[in-house]
């Protein structure tokens, strides 16, 4: 399995496709697929079948995974995209930008 840079509430860049330059929080990222979904980016419409929870059906507006060397971690200190490297102390393991050194949260 790989090992991603990236994580749960991390905020990213886009760096190509469609919405190329937004940023947004990770919410979700899929491993197995190499593919992460990031908030307000590759949106997509859903038809959604009339159920009871939504009587009217219609379409939904959600969020698309979106892979994941097509985006980058943004550097807390300067807010440009920036590279990781992984920093062990015995058990503890913190990722630091390459950029500025400041350590990601």
């Amino acid at each position: 399995m790989a090992k991603f840079n990236i994580k749960k509430n991390d905020t990213v860049i886009v760096l190509a496709g469609e919405d190329k330059g937004k940023t947004g929080k990770v919410l979700k990222v899929l491993t197995d697929k190499q593919r992460a979904i990031v908030e307000g980016v590759n949106i997509i419409s859903k038809s959604a079948k009339p159920s009871a929870k939504n009587p009217q059906g219609g379409f939904e507006k959600i969020e698309a995974p979106i892979h994941i060397s097509n985006i980058s971690l943004i550097d807390p200190k300067s807010g440009k995209p920036t590279r990781v490297s992984i920093k062990r102390e015995g058990k503890k393991v913190t990722r630091i930008a390459k950029k500025s050194g400041e350590e990601i949260k």
